[in-house]
């Protein structure tokens, strides 16, 4: 028999092409599903989209629930927040005007003082001594006065029977003139001296409240002292400056030439408005820096709720917008082509309306075009909304009550289906159902320990695939 090895390799060939073609036929039919699949999907995606546009879980033939408001018209005014300081109209550190010691204090750290109230006194025995020298000095100098008069007198009385001298009159007539003006500087001494004595009485120079004591009673203070004995602030009225953007300098300027503005104050929860006063001063120049425009407003500070130094959230009112429709802010909705809201119109179906806000704060929303008085908006359940669905207008009569408290979790689902509704009554005065519960628990809990160790045993005793039990066996009870 004669070999023939190429026609045996020839047939190895033949079937190595076959399995080859048949395999890549395999591939491509897997590969052909697998995008068939996809593609069901996607469509089927695609098809639901615009109909379940409402969310997961929506059912378009089902009512969406909603709740609805009517737009209102009212004046509601503009504001211009800002952050400011609190600042005292005056704040004056008193000082000594004389040197001396300190004998009396007369005010209380922190007290309310008024202007001309005497807050300490200096020795005056100094001044007051320096004072009657000064009268005393005058009194010497006019009695010399009525002297040189006299004199005077019968000088001019000889000249003008020539008896006398002229030039010895005139003489006369310039010491007089001398002597009244040495009494006149007397008197400026004594106005001087006056003028000492009073200033070791320190005199509150204007109304406000003391603040801390710098210097004790019995010290030696003078004039030069830097610190002073007490700083007096003005706290009634009191001012409050503020800054705006540069962009709000003709709003600001236009407003405040209409009248004067109002500006409020808000307390620390920011939300209580503590005091309101108006605008005093707008300043000259828009500081380079910052890009922003210095204001001050003052207040009457009533309660003394603004504090020098104090930061604050402040509001300028610059106009106030007549009749203007109004709608709670939840209503105003944003989307890519802008804000709109959603609008129930017959039958239920709500629709999407383009809305232009002029403003809005956490509340309430100005609407300038897009809505009247007779529509009526969604302002709660957008989740499952869509453009044309019908709505199930709800009733928000019930005030939300907030879980203040975590409620109590049970232990476990079998704990609540063995204990039941009457779960405490069915114990016994004696413990008796204790007791037996106690003895299932712990019935229960040998079985489940018994078929622990036994599947362990199981496991560790046999090297391949657990026999499988006869369909009578009973399990073994431990």
């Amino acid at each position: 028999m004669l070999f023939k090895p190429e026609v045996k390799d020839t047939k190895t060939a033949g079937r190595r092409v076959a399995r080859g073609i048949g395999r890549r036929m395999v591939s491509l039919t897997i590969t052909l599903l697998i995008l068939g699949g996809l593609g069901y999907l996607g469509w089927n995606a695609f098809q639901q989209k615009p109909a379940g546009r409402g969310g997961p879980g929506a059912r378009p033939d089902l009512p969406v629930p909603v709740l609805a408001a009517m737009p209102r018209t009212q004046d509601v005014p503009v504001y211009l927040d800002a952050v400011g300081s609190v600042r005292a109209l005056n704040t004056v550190t008193v000082r000594s005007q004389v040197d001396g010691k300190l004998i009396k204090v007369n005010f209380v750290e922190g007290q309310d003082v008024k202007q001309g109230d005497v807050l300490a006194e200096i020795d005056p025995v100094i001044y007051q001594a320096q004072y009657d020298q000064a009268v005393a000095k005058k009194a010497q100098d006019e009695a010399l006065l009525a002297n040189q008069k006299l004199d005077l007198a019968r000088y001019q009385q000889l000249a003008a029977s020539n008896a006398g001298s002229k030039q010895q009159a005139d003489t006369q007539r310039a010491v007089v003139a001398q002597q009244e003006a040495l009494i006149q500087a007397d008197q400026a001494a004594i106005d001087n001296a006056r003028a000492m004595l009073g200033y070791t009485k320190v005199i509150a120079p204007l109304s406000g409240r003391a603040g801390l004591r710098q210097v004790d009673q019995g010290n030696i203070i003078r004039a030069t002292d830097a610190t002073g004995l007490v700083v007096l602030t003005q706290l009634q009225p009191i001012a409050v400056q503020f800054s705006l953007p540069q962009q709000q300098i003709v709003r600001v300027n236009a407003a405040a030439a209409k009248g004067a503005l109002l500006v409020d104050v808000f307390g620390n929860d920011g939300v209580t408005v503590i005091d309101t006063g108006t605008l005093k001063g707008i300043d000259n120049q828009v500081d380079p820096t910052t890009g922003t425009l210095k204001l001050k407003a003052e207040f009457p500070n009533a309660k003394f709720q603004l504090w020098p130094g104090q930061f604050v959230n402040v509001r300028l009112k610059v106009e106030t917008l007549e009749k203007a429709i109004v709608v709670p802010t939840s209503a105003v909705q944003r989307g890519p082509v802008g804000t709109f809201s959603y609008v129930i119109g017959p039958d239920n179906i709500a629709t999407a309306k383009q809305v232009v806000v002029t403003q809005q704060n956490e509340n309430d929303a100005v609407i300038a075009s897009g809505l009247s008085t007779s529509d009526r908006v969604v302002t709660t359940g957008f989740a499952n909304l869509s453009d044309g669905a019908k709505v199930l207008i709800g009733a928000d009569d019930r005030a939300p009550t907030p879980d203040l408290a975590p409620r109590k979790r049970s232990r476990s689902p079998d704990a609540k289906a063995g204990q039941g509704k009457d779960g405490p009554a069915v114990q016994g005065k004696d413990g008796q159902g204790g007791e037996s519960q106690g003895k299932e628990g712990q019935a229960k809990d040998g079985e489940r320990r018994g078929k622990r160790e036994r599947g362990d045993g199981d496991q560790k005793g046999q090297t391949g695939p657990a026999p499988a039990e006869p369909a009578g066996a009973a399990k073994s009870q431990p």
